[in-house]
C-alpha cells in the first residue's frame, strides 16, 4: 500500500514524497498444522500465561518491526529531500511572497516580481516627521529601495530546524537601503527655523592679537539615525519620525581657550630666528600671525597649521638671502635661430620640516630658534627637455604700431610687458595666462600711469597700454593656429587694432589665455621699436595657412556727445562708431580647410567726450 506523509498542507501533487510498500507474506513454520477452519473452538485446557511465546510469533514481530522501519526510513528520506529542496528554506516568505524551496535566482525573480506589483506604493512619497514639522521624501531622491540580492541572501541564511523546514513557516524582513548622505541633505532642508546651524570654533589674528570664537551646537538631524529610522519604517505604512538632535563641534570652548593660551598668544609674543648653513633670517611676529592658522574640519575640530607659502609672502624677499631659486631652461634667438638657455638647479628650505619645527617652538618663551634644512631643487624645465620640444621655426608673427616714441608712459608699459613675456616657453597641452605670468602690473614692476578704459571712458591708470601688447600676442597665437581659451575685445573699436580679433586685459578680472594644442613646444619671442611691438611664435608648423574672413559690419551706431568736468582726469575723444561684425579663422592643411572658427563682437559707439561745456 502507498504511504504518504503530509505537513500542515498538502505539497503540490508533482513533488509529494511517496513510498511504495509491497504486501508482507508470513513464512510457514513447523509448529503444527494450519489452524482449523472457522468455527467454534474445541473445548480444551486454557493456555498457560507463563509459558514463553512460540517461535513463529516472535518471527512475525521481527518481520513487522523491520517492515515498519523500512517504511519510516524511506518516508523520512523522502520528507528530508522535500524539506531541503532549493537554497531557501521551505515555508519562507518575504513581503507575503513565497520564496522557500527556491534557488537564489528563482527567489530573486519572485521577489522582483512582487516589488514590480508594488511599484506604485514603493515609489510614492514617504511622510517623515522631523521635529515638529512633517515633510515628504521621494524614495528615488534618497536611494530608498529594497536590496533584492541582500534580502535573498538573508532568506538563505535563515535558521530552520529540519521539522520546521518540513512543517513550519517563517517571514524574512526585506533588506532596505538608503543613501544616508542624500537623506540627511533632504531632511536638513526640512528642519527649517526650528533648527540652528553649528557655530564653529575659530581662532584668528587681528594684527598680532588672537581672536577667538567659542563653538555652539547645531540642532539638526543625525544622518545615520535618520537612515535607520527611514529603513525601519518605510514599509510599515506609518509616518516615520526623525528626532532633532544637538551636534557639538569636536573642539570645545575650553579647548579653544587652551589653544589661545598655549599656542596662539605665545606664537606672536616674540620673533623666531631661522638659521641655515647660508645664514640666518628673523621671522617677526607679524609674519607668524599671517602664516599661522587654526582651520576647522567638518566636525569642528581645530588643527594648528603653519602655511610656509604664506610665510614666504609675509617675509617678502628675506629668504632670498639663504635660498637660490631654480632657473628653468629657456629659449632665445641667436643668429635668427632658436637656442636653448641652460636650466639651473636651486636650493630651497624644506617646507614640511620648516612648518613642523616652527610649530614646535612657537609655544615657547625661550629657545625660539629653528634650524632650516636647505635641499636641492631641480628646475621645472630642464635643458634636455627644452631641446626636445621641437622649437625649430617661426610659425607666426604679428605687429601693432603706437605713437609717442619710447618716452611716453604708454609706450614704456608696452615695452615692459613685452620684456616680461619674452622667451617664455609653453609646453604641449599647457595653458598660458598673461595675468598669471606677469602678476599684478604695478609701479614696483616698472609700470607707469597711462590712459585705461574704466566704465566706458578713458582715465589714467597703472599699466595703460598693456592691452595693445595683449592684442599683439592674441593675433600671433591666432595665426599660429593655437587654441584661444579666454579673451575679451575692447568695448570700443580702435583703428590701430584689427576688428574683432583683439583683446583687452585688466588685472585680475580680465585675462588673456591660450592653450598650446600642438604636440610641440612653442616659444614667445617679443621685440619692439620706437613705434611698434612685435610678437612671434616659434615652434613647429602644423598648418599650411591661417587666414581671416570678415563679414560686413552691421548694426551701425553713431557716437553721442558727452560733456565732462574739465581737469586732469578728463581725456577728450573724437568718438567712434559702434558696430557688430563676424571674423572667421580659416585654417588649411594639405590644401583643404580643416577648421573654420567664428568670432563675433559688438562694439559700442564711443562717445565724443568734451572736457567742459
Amino acid at each position: 500500500m502507498p504511504v504518504t506523509l503530509y505537513g500542515d498542507k498538502l505539497p503540490p501533487a508533482d513533488d509529494r514524497p511517496t513510498v511504495q510498500v509491497t504486501a508482507v507474506t508470513w513464512p510457514a513454520t513447523d509448529a503444527g498444522p494450519p489452524p482449523p477452519a472457522a468455527g467454534p473452538a474445541p473445548a480444551g485446557p486454557a493456555p498457560d500465561p507463563a509459558a514463553p511465546p512460540s517461535r513463529p510469533r516472535r518471527r512475525r514481530q521481527v518481520v513487522l518491526a523491520a517492515g515498519l522501519a523500512t517504511v519510516l526510513l524511506a518516508a523520512g528520506a523522502g520528507a528530508s529531500g522535500y524539506a531541503y529542496a532549493g537554497e531557501v528554506p521551505r515555508g519562507t516568505t518575504v513581503l507575503g511572497t513565497e520564496v522557500g524551496g527556491k534557488s537564489r535566482a528563482d527567489a530573486a525573480r519572485a521577489l522582483r516580481a512582487e516589488l514590480d506589483r508594488r511599484a506604485v506604493t514603493l515609489t510614492a512619497p514617504v511622510p517623515v516627521r522631523v521635529g515638529d514639522r512633517t515633510t515628504e521624501i521621494r524614495p528615488a531622491d534618497v536611494g530608498l529601495t529594497v536590496d533584492v540580492d541582500a534580502t535573498v541572501a538573508a532568506a538563505v541564511e535563515a535558521q530552520a530546524a529540519p521539522l520546521s523546514r518540513l512543517f513550519g513557516s517563517r517571514t524574512v524582513e526585506p533588506v532596505v537601503t538608503v543613501d544616508a548622505a542624500r537623506l540627511e541633505t533632504v531632511l536638513e532642508a526640512a528642519v527649517g527655523p526650528q533648527g540652528r546651524k553649528m557655530t564653529m570654533p575659530k581662532i584668528t589674528y587681528s594684527g598680532t592679537t588672537p581672536k577667538k570664537v567659542h563653538p555652539k551646537p547645531a540642532l539638526t538631524v543625525d544622518g545615520q539615525a535618520s537612515a535607520e529610522a527611514v529603513r525601519a519604517g518605510w514599509l510599515s505604512a506609518e509616518p516615520v519620525t526623525v528626532p532633532l538632535v544637538e551636534k557639538h563641534p569636536a573642539t570645545t570652548a575650553e579647548e579653544v581657550d587652551r589653544l589661545v593660551t598655549e599656542l596662539a598668544a605665545p606664537a606672536v609674543a616674540a620673533p623666531v630666528t631661522l638659521t641655515t648653513d647660508k645664514g640666518s633670517v628673523t621671522i617677526p611676529p607679524k609674519a607668524i600671525a599671517r602664516s599661522l592658522s587654526f582651520p576647522a574640519d567638518k566636525t569642528g575640530k581645530l588643527t594648528p597649521k603653519l602655511d610656509v607659502k604664506k610665510l614666504r609672502a609675509a617675509l617678502g624677499g628675506k629668504l632670498a638671502a639663504i635660498e637660490v631659486e631654480p632657473q628653468d631652461a629657456a629659449m632665445t634667438l641667436a643668429g635668427g635661430r632658436p637656442k636653448a638657455v641652460p636650466s639651473r638647479a636651486g636650493q630651497r628650505l624644506d617646507d614640511a620640516a620648516l612648518s613642523r619645527d616652527l610649530l614646535a617652538v612657537l609655544p615657547k618663551a625661550d629657545g625660539r630658534t629653528v634650524n632650516g634644512v636647505l635641499k636641492p631643487v631641480e628646475a621645472d624645465l630642464t635643458t634636455e627637455e627644452v631641446t626636445q620640444l621641437g622649437i625649430k621655426e617661426r610659425v607666426s608673427s604679428f605687429t601693432t604700431h603706437f605713437t609717442g616714441g619710447l618716452s611716453s608712459s604708454r609706450s614704456k608699459n608696452i615695452v615692459q610687458i613685452a620684456k616680461d613675456v619674452d622667451g617664455t616657453v609653453v609646453q604641449p597641452g599647457e595653458t598660458f595666462s598673461l595675468n598669471g605670468h606677469t602678476g599684478e602690473r604695478s609701479y614696483q614692476q616698472g609700470y607707469h600711469d597711462a590712459p585705461v578704459i574704466m566704465n566706458g571712458k578713458l582715465v589714467p591708470g597703472v599699466g595703460g597700454g598693456t592691452s595693445q601688447f595683449t592684442t599683439t600676442l592674441f593675433n600671433a597665437i591666432y595665426y599660429a593656429g593655437l587654441e584661444d581659451v579666454e579673451h575679451k575685445p575692447h568695448s570700443y573699436w580702435f583703428s590701430r587694432y584689427p576688428a574683432v580679433i583683439e583683446s583687452t586685459i585688466f588685472y585680475p578680472d580680465l585675462d588673456f589665455k591660450f592653450r598650446n594644442n600642438t604636440p610641440h613646444g612653442v616659444m614667445i619671442d617679443t621685440s619692439y621699436t620706437s613705434g611698434s611691438v612685435t610678437v612671434a611664435i616659434w615652434g613647429t608648423k602644423m598648418y599650411d595657412s591661417v587666414r581671416t574672413e570678415y563679414s560686413p559690419r552691421r548694426n551701425i551706431t553713431r557716437p553721442k556727445v558727452v560733456h565732462l568736468e574739465p581737469g586732469p582726469s578728463c581725456i577728450a575723444t573724437n568718438g567712434i562708431d559702434g558696430f557688430t561684425q563676424d571674423a572667421y579663422r580659416v585654417i588649411r592643411k594639405d590644401g583643404k580647410v580643416v577648421k573654420r572658427e567664428k568670432f563675433t563682437w559688438t562694439y559700442q559707439a564711443e562717445p565724443r567726450f568734451v572736457c567742459g561745456p
